[in-house]
């Protein structure tokens, strides 16, 4: 059996409770392994099973064809997703204002959607890239997520999560990637 090998983080207790109410919960699926966005699913599908409301906005993605996509219309009024990003995979090193536009909006997008639609669950998804790019202001963010109503879950995905949300997020779950066939096959219905 292979040892996992971790860093923890030393992170400061954040106070839970904002103007004598407690807040939401804050999830972190972060690391350099598969599957953050797909833990993050499995919460999803378990709301929605309860027939709870869930939002999922995504940072950065655009591709229509993956199942957490797919299935949004069968899974309504409980289910909703939404894209921030531009068409093609354009890689990290190429995103220029154009993306920060769009993580901007999808940012106010999510804090309206909080206010207006009450989510029992919003997904940030990849929002640890938009923050580690400089798309996103990490303070702001904090800031929303530490004022979340308490009837509001929060869970984030993305490699490369700051710090500074490590230190909001109440649970925080590193994805490492320990082993993988030398030629990957994105199977549909497994990887998209």
């Amino acid at each position: 059996m292979a040892k996992i090998k971790t860093k923890t983080k030393k992170v400061k207790k954040v106070k839970k409770a904002f103007n004598g109410k407690r807040r939401g919960m804050v999830y972190l699926y972060t690391g350099t392994g598969a599957g953050k966005t797909t833990n993050a699913l499995g919460i999803a599908m378990r709301c929605v099973g309860h027939r709870k409301k869930v939002v999922i906005i995504q940072f950065l993605k655009w591709w229509k064809q993956t199942g957490e996509y797919k299935i949004r219309n069968r899974l309504k009024p409980y289910y909703e997703i939404y894209q921030f990003g531009r068409k093609g995979w354009i890689g990290f090193k190429n995103l220029d204002e154009r993306d920060k536009k769009l993580c901007e909006k999808a940012f106010e997008f999510a804090k309206k959607v909080v206010r207006e639609k009450k989510p029992r669950v919003l997904v940030l998804d990849e929002i640890t890239i938009a923050l580690n790019r400089k798309l996103l202001d990490k303070k702001e963010v904090v800031d929303f997520l530490t004022n979340l109503p308490p009837t509001t879950d929060v869970v984030l995905t993305g490699r490369y999560a700051p710090e500074e949300l490590w230190d909001v997020a109440d649970f925080v779950n590193i994805v490492v990637d320990d082993k993988h066939p030398k030629e990957l096959i994105a199977k549909k219905g497994i990887q998209y």
